[in-house]
């Protein structure tokens, strides 16, 4: 397969028990949940209903049934956003958003009617939090936080954060797209109101899944609309969560891997996981800097960041490395802007972009030695 650098972006590979997982429910279950009383219907209903408990007891969640099923966080973000935003409103947001967050916002500044704030960040990424206080307003709906750039690396103060927001009322909405599964993440420690999350990344699950979970007392309005397999003869959406927001045919597959990976998570300890990408993480800084002309982006210590390292070299654009790094020696990493313009203006390579080397579960050290000595070696062609 090559050396797989790319988990930022989609995990690979699985755990075995992802795969098995997928494939046992397409071929012995087959049936959609909250769509009938049969057996297959009632399997499936049981697989939805241990996943949301499987994910609940990972984030620190009281009520699985406050967890949405999405496609993706892109979603979750899209449904929170829209749901909770209207014209006349105000919201901040992090310096550092990835588009997922950053266009909704712009659609709803252009068409809607709704102001945007970005706290400010020092090089590295990190939060200067005086300006958080001073970008909040009588009239600002909700907080929007990046739990950590996918592009640096870096890692957001989210409890102080929230202790912010919550002194004036603020929903705190955390895009835990980078952290959920591969660092501890409790919405009760870090008091946040909505946590997006995607099943891909780091959970270890199928694409096309993901989650979005909404405390108590927070409301958003449905951006989707359809059959729920509840009270149907309603005109409108029901009341209850998780209906009010699974409209459609669940991705019953794609559940039941989410659920294999969340248990491989909890088998081995997100924060056993945490420290072992932690070190992993500082090995990778310490060997790129060994690397002559390049520029890294992000912390300098491992514990600041998720193991998202994104870097230039001096001697050749990061999509011409990338091509080569792949083609010559099967080493797969990811070129370009990372669907994250903030972050690369922030560091100044809006213009040229950068190369991402995003660690997980299944790397080691001899994967970094030999992205580090490809580079030393590869050099030579482009000078």
């Amino acid at each position: 397969m090559g050396i797989y650098l790319d988990n930022a972006a989609t995990s690979h590979p699985k755990p075995e028990s992802v795969y098995e997982a997928v494939d046992w429910f397409s071929r012995e279950v087959g049936a959609s949940s909250g769509r009938g009383a049969y057996r297959s219907a009632l399997r499936a209903d049981g697989i939805a209903y241990e996943a949301r408990a499987a994910l609940a007891r990972l984030f620190g969640i009281g009520d699985p049934g406050r967890i949405v099923f999405t496609s993706c966080a892109t979603e979750s973000l899209n449904l929170a956003i829209f749901g909770l935003l209207s014209s006349g409103d105000h919201v901040v947001c992090t310096g550092v958003e990835h588009n997922a967050v950053w266009r909704p916002l712009k659609s709803l500044e252009r068409d809607g009617g709704v102001q945007i704030n970005m706290t400010e960040h020092r090089l590295d990424g990190t939060m200067v939090l005086d300006s958080l206080e001073a970008s909040l307003r009588d009239e600002t709906r909700l907080l929007v936080v990046n739990h950590a750039s996918n592009v640096l690396g870096t890692l957001m103060p989210v409890k102080e954060i929230a202790r912010v927001a919550r002194d004036r009322g603020i929903p705190v909405l955390l895009d835990a797209a980078q952290t959920a599964g591969c660092f501890p993440v409790d919405v009760g420690e870090l008091g946040v109101d909505l946590l997006a999350f995607t099943g891909h990344k780091s959970l270890l699950g199928p694409q096309g899944t993901g989650g979005l979970y909404i405390a108590e007392g927070v409301s958003p309005r449905p951006v989707r609309f359809g059959g729920t397999g509840s009270e149907s003869a309603r005109e409108d959406l029901p009341d209850v969560l998780p209906d009010r927001f699974e409209v459609g045919t669940a991705n019953g597959p794609g559940i039941a891997g989410l659920l294999a990976g969340v248990r491989h998570i909890i088998d081995h300890d997100v924060g056993k996981i945490a420290r072992c990408e932690r070190r992993l993480t500082a090995y990778a800084l310490d060997r790129l800097g060994e690397v002559t002309g390049i520029e890294l982006y992000g912390p300098e210590e491992a514990e600041q960041r998720v193991p998202v390292i994104s870097f230039n070299v001096d001697w050749a654009r990061a999509e011409e490395l990338a091509f080569v790094l792949d083609d010559s020696y099967g080493i797969m990493v990811r070129a370009g802007l990372h669907c994250a313009p903030t972050s690369h203006r922030h560091v100044g390579t809006l213009d040229r972009g950068a190369l991402r080397v995003s660690l997980g579960p299944f790397n080691d050290h001899e994967d970094i030695d030999a992205l580090v000595n490809a580079l030393i070696e590869v050099k030579g062609e482009f000078l």
